[in-house]
């Protein structure tokens, strides 16, 4: 039956793309399979990280679900790899490193998105807690913020190793934007987080008195919370990047107010 089916090269599967009411076809191994029928890749985009027309014999090992789950699918073509892409994607990686993640996929993404949730919560929840603290006096909302800074200190200690790992591995250590900023803002929260940390454990009553270093202290704490909101944003536009339709509609809807004006 396979021997039947045409055979696809990589330029022939870019038509099917999903755009312009044409299917939806992916490649994994030497199939072609048709996912045309699946709500989980409406206008050819799955989960806004994956584009139809593809070879995604890379990705799946690094999904959250088997590859049996295109076996849902009707294959309708073998698909004939040009060769050669992925031993020079993966030159970069010493060939231990290689090895290991060839047979254990799930470090090759996992491991920084296990740790990063922990300080990002953290350094969210410390300034809130700072907040309740001055809102109703309440001590114990103070001592918890201090709690809080500390384990984000903590889990950063793994977060940002981890985070540099996923970008040697997966981006080759290139000067992705959103990486880069990534990278700065990560760093500059962790030191104001250490810094206000130890000061608090110095001085427990730094915020008694709102005024002089009170204030410095409670401007660090509270500066927490937009980075962290920065860095979770950048994070996010590298796992579910925004796909060229929704950028399409939006320049399309700028143009619209523009008009209007």
């Amino acid at each position: 039956m396979a021997n039947d089916l045409p055979v696809f090269t990589e330029e022939d599967l870019k038509k099917y793309d999903g755009k312009d009411g044409n299917p939806i076809y992916v490649a994994y191994g030497d199939r072609v399979i048709d996912v045309t029928g699946s709500k989980m890749w409406k206008n050819g985009s799955h989960m806004k990280r994956h584009e139809a027309g593809v070879d995604l014999s890379g990705e799946i090992a690094n999904a959250p679900h088997e590859e049996d789950v295109l076996d849902r699918f009707p294959q309708v073509g073998i698909f004939q790899s040009a060769g050669g892409a992925e031993e020079e994607e993966e030159s970069h990686l010493p060939a231990f490193l290689a090895d290991f993640l060839e047979r254990h996929p799930y470090f090759e993404r996992h491991p920084h998105p296990m740790t990063v949730h922990f300080p990002i919560s953290l350094m969210i929840l410390a300034p809130l807690a700072v907040a309740l603290y001055l809102l109703t006096g309440v001590r114990a909302f103070e001592v918890t913020s201090v709690t809080l800074l500390g384990a984000g200190v903590l889990f950063s200690l793994a977060a940002i190793p981890t985070g540099f790992l996923t970008w040697w591995v997966n981006y080759m250590s290139r000067p992705v934007k959103a990486v880069l900023w990534k990278i700065v803002l990560s760093l500059v929260m962790f030191v104001i987080a250490s810094i206000t940390f130890v000061w608090r454990l110095v001085n427990p009553d730094v915020l008694s008195n709102l005024s002089g270093a009170g204030i410095v202290y409670l401007l660090l704490v509270l500066s927490l919370a937009p980075l962290v909101s920065v860095i979770g944003y950048l994070g996010a536009t590298l796992t579910f990047p925004i796909s060229k339709q929704q950028k399409e509609k939006q320049k399309e809807k700028k143009e619209e107010k523009k008009n209007k004006k």
